[in-house]
C-alpha cells in the first residue's frame, strides 16, 4: 500500500516508517523537521520505496494515499512549550487537513494522540471510557487541549462523512532516537548519567509514570490501524508498569555506572501525579500486550545515547 507518516522523521515516526518500509509498503513521510531529524531517517533515504517532503501539516498536502498515520506534534514539553500556539496549530489545523485527505482519497487514518488528554487524573489506572482532567489555560494545555480537540475532528469526521478512522492513546514511550535535550524523564536522567552530571528530579520524586519501549508501541500502532473498519477506539497503547521517578532513577545510575546526585526542583505547573494505562481494550481487540522488560528498554536506549554522546 501507499503509506503516509506524517512526523514521520521523528522518534516515534522514523521506528514505523522503518516497520512499514520493512513490510514493503511504498512510504511517504512528511516533516518540516521542528523536532525530527534527517538523521532518524538517514538509512532509508536510498530505498527505493520511501520518499520524504519537507512540510507542515499546518498547510493542505496534495498526494495519494492508502493509509495515514498522524503522528505530527512536538512531544515533549520542552517543545511543544516553545512556540504554544504553533503547538495548538499543529493538533488542530494538522487534523483537519489530514483528515480532509483523507476524506479526499478515501484512506484509513490514525490519530496519535496522547495519555496527556486524562490530565491530572482522578481515576487510575486510566481506562479509554474515562474523560480526564485538563487545565484548558495551563503552560500544557496547547499540547493536552490540542490533542483532545484532534480526537473530536476525528470522531466528528467519522460520524459526518463516515471516515475510516483509528485513535490510540500513547503513553510515556522511549527508545532510540529520542532527541537527548527534549526535556522528558528518560532521555534526561539517561544524558545526566553518562554526563555525569546531577540527575533532576521535579518534587519529591514519588509521581509515577509508566514506561513503554518504542518497538511495543510500534506494534500496537501497526495492529490498531489493520483492525476491522467498524472499530476506531480510541484506545491506550503504554506499558501498565508503574514507576516512581526515583526508581527510575536508581535502575538508570545503576544501569550506567554512574556516579551522579539527585538534585530535588520545584514540581512544574499542572504536571501528573500518576499514569498507567489500563490496556484491557488493546488486549481485547488487537491481541496486544507489551514485551520489553523496562531494565532491556533502558539498556538499548542507555547504548544508543552513548553512541550519540561520544559522536
Amino acid at each position: 500500500m501507499k503509506v503516509l507518516v506524517t512526523g514521520g522523521a521523528g522518534f516515534l515516526g522514523s521506528h514505523l516508517c522503518d516497520r512499514l518500509v520493512a513490510a514493503g509498503h511504498e512510504v511517504l513521510c512528511v516533516d518540516n523537521y521542528f523536532t525530527g531529524s534527517r538523521r532518524n531517517i538517514a538509512h532509508l533515504l536510498t530505498h527505493p520505496m520511501f520518499e520524504i517532503i519537507r512540510h507542515d501539516v499546518t498547510f493542505p498536502l496534495y498526494v495519494e494515499t492508502d493509509r495515514i498515520f498522524n503522528l505530527a506534534c512536538p512531544a515533549s514539553p520542552v517543545h511543544y512549550q516553545f512556540d504554544p500556539v504553533q503547538t495548538t496549530k499543529t493538533s488542530v489545523h494538522g487534523a483537519i487537513n489530514m483528515l480532509g485527505l483523507a476524506k479526499r482519497v478515501r484512506a484509513r487514518i490514525l490519530q496519535a494522540s496522547t495519555s496527556e488528554v486524562y490530565g491530572d487524573p482522578e481515576v487510575h489506572p486510566q481506562p479509554e471510557s474515562y474523560w480526564g482532567q485538563v487545565n484548558p489555560i495551563g503552560i500544557r494545555s496547547c499540547y493536552d487541549e490540542g490533542k483532545r480537540c484532534a480526537e473530536t475532528l476525528f470522531f466528528d469526521y467519522h460520524r459526518q462523512h463516515n471516515l475510516d478512522i483509528k485513535v490510540m492513546r500513547i503513553f510515556n514511550t522511549y527508545g532510540p532516537r529520542m532527541h537527548p535535550h527534549d526535556g522528558r524523564v528518560v532521555s534526561n536522567f539517561i544524558v545526566q548519567a553518562l554526563k555525569g552530571d546531577d540527575i533532576t528530579i521535579y518534587g519529591d520524586g514519588l509521581q509515577t509514570r509508566s514506561f513503554c519501549y518504542v518497538d511495543d508501541l510500534i506494534e500496537g500502532m501497526l495492529r490498531l490501524m489493520e483492525t476491522e473498519s467498524g472499530f476506531t477506539g480510541p484506545v491506550n497503547i503504554g506499558n501498565p508498569g508503574e514507576f516512581t521517578m526515583l526508581e527510575l532513577a536508581e535502575r538508570v545510575l545503576k544501569l550506567t555506572g554512574s556516579h551522579s546526585k539527585l538534585v530535588f526542583k520545584p514540581l512544574p505547573s499542572d504536571d501528573p501525579r500518576q499514569r498507567q494505562p489500563d490496556i484491557a481494550l488493546a488486549k481485547e481487540k488487537l491481541g496486544w500486550e507489551p514485551k520489553v522488560s523496562l531494565h532491556d528498554g533502558l539498556e538499548r536506549t542507555i547504548h544508543y545515547f552513548k553512541t550519540v554522546l561520544s559522536a
